[in-house]
């Protein structure tokens, strides 16, 4: 049993469905681990055990009688706490929220349950989703397992670090500012940020809001590639109202991978990255040439300064709308306060926290802009090759943001810029995957963007794919 710890969902799945394991004995298998070693993770934070042991053991009846229920039947997997699942809380991490029980499933929720998901629990987070590391008062902080005294990373830090440790089959968080990818790459598993809005996030907001928000995307965390591109089919598709007329057909990896005519963006300026982190961008490149693969290291769809500006100013007024009143008013008091001859880049996002939809207008308006150039830039290149963060996973900081720092090749760096290297995808509702790639010096896993077009989601994932039978695959911590 003990290699079916690290095993893909799709994996476990085809194990269930030949009989070589029964559905109770998984989760029975899967719980025993989370007994085991959740106590040092704090990674799981809401147990649903009893509910899903009934569902796992008519999960058993349905295959004995020769009903499968889809391709995930009698898989084991948690969630992040920010999906609503019934009879559970959704706080995001917000003790305000504490109580807040969810009535209903998530649709995505309700999608997986439909493909056999058996949902045990759901995972840490941090408050209101918006960090690099997962902490907050209600649950407190989620470690790492590869090392206990650093982050798993934010805001789907439990979904990472849950799956690194072998604790569950597979997982769905969600991604505004690399919340997916962020996990993905400290814990060193696959993460996939979908294309804006391919998978309907009904469910997965604060109590009463059914208003998709803009930037933010559900998506899976897994251990293989595979399960990537299985979650999406599952998840994605049209809601209830937009099926009416929109079916989903989302085109496959066409060539092979010395056909792929790949540009790589392995540092910038705005957020430099460790030469740990540009090595393993550089390894990912060098596999896909040695297949032949055109690689071009000069190639930039978009400007810098400018797309990283559109994408904070955008980010940062979705996130205060986010706020409670009181800490909102806070804010707008901050901006009036500003000098109004401050112009600087700082100062326009800080603005664009309290922007009327004017100013909002117009940013969306650069943004459809930077969208039609990347659409143009995939008319020459298949795929971006680039860094996810600035450094494998940090230690636990919990101090003011204003006082966090980052060090960089031996230099100090603002604890933010790193989100730069997320907003290339996220500014401009793009697709991309982050794959593990190895570790660096301290032991620590690394893991390389994959950004494609708008609904390339299974190109990038294809990729993936490739890369993984080439050696860049998961590989479980030690002691686990």
């Amino acid at each position: 049993m003990a290699e079916l710890a690290f095993a893909s969902a799709t994996e476990l799945a085809r194990r269930i469905k030949n009989k070589e394991v029964g559905c109770v004995e998984l989760l029975t298998y899967f719980l025993d681990r989370v007994d085991r070693f959740n106590a040092d993770l704090n990674a799981i934070i809401v147990d649903i055990r009893d509910e899903a042991m009934a569902r796992a053991k008519e999960a058993d009846q349905a295959l004995a009688s020769g009903r499968d229920w889809g391709p995930l039947h009698g898989v084991p997997m948690t969630v992040k706490e920010s999906y609503d699942v019934t009879g559970t809380p959704t706080t995001w991490g917000v003790p305000e929220l504490k109580d807040s029980i969810a009535g209903k499933d998530a649709l995505s929720i309700a999608r997986l349950r439909d493909a056999g998901a058996v949902i045990f629990g759901k995972t840490n987070v941090p408050y209101m989703l918006s960090d690099f590391q997962s902490y907050n008062d209600i649950y407190g902080t989620t470690n790492n397992p590869w090392d206990l005294a650093r982050a798993p990373g934010g805001s789907s830090g439990g979904s990472a670090a849950s799956l690194a440790a072998g604790m569950t089959g597979l997982e769905m968080g969600s991604d505004i500012g690399g919340s997916i990818r962020n996990p993905a790459h400290f814990c060193g598993v696959f993460g996939h940020k979908p294309t804006w809005l391919l998978l309907p996030p009904r469910g997965h907001a604060t109590r009463g809001v059914l208003s998709p928000s803009d930037i933010s995307v559900i998506g899976p965390l897994a251990r293989s590639a595979t399960d990537l591109a299985l979650a999406v089919g599952i998840c994605g598709g049209p809601d209830e109202i937009a099926s009416r007329g929109l079916s989903l057909e989302l085109p496959r990896l066409s060539k092979s991978p010395g056909e792929l005519r790949v540009a790589v963006w392995r540092d910038d300026d705005i957020a430099r990255v460790d030469a740990s982190v540009a090595a393993r961008v550089d390894a990912v490149a060098g596999a896909l040439a040695e297949t032949g693969a055109e690689v071009d290291f000069d190639a930039r769809p978009v400007d810098s300064e400018h797309s990283h500006t559109v994408y904070q100013c955008l980010l940062q007024a979705t996130m205060s709308a986010r706020l409670p009143e009181e800490r909102y008013e806070a804010v707008r008091q901050q901006v009036e306060a500003m000098d109004p001859g401050d112009t600087s880049r700082g100062a326009t996002v800080q603005r664009s926290q309290v922007a009327r939809f004017r100013e909002w207008t117009a940013n969306n308006e650069q943004r459809t802009h930077l969208r039609w150039q990347w659409h143009d830039f995939f008319q020459r290149f298949d795929v971006l090759v680039s860094p996810i963060m600035s450094t494998s996973a940090i230690l636990h900081d919990h101090r003011p943001f204003g006082d966090r720092t980052l060090t960089v090749n031996g230099k100090q760096e603002p604890y933010f810029n790193q989100v730069f290297w997320a907003g290339l995808a996220s500014g401009a509702y793009l697709p991309a995957t982050v794959i593990p790639t190895g570790l660096d010096d301290l032991g620590l896993p690394i893991g390389v963007q994959l950004t494609g077009p708008e609904y390339g989601d299974l190109v990038t994932i294809g990729i993936a794919e490739f890369l993984e039978q080439q050696g860049f695959a998961f590989q479980p911590p030690p002691g686990y």
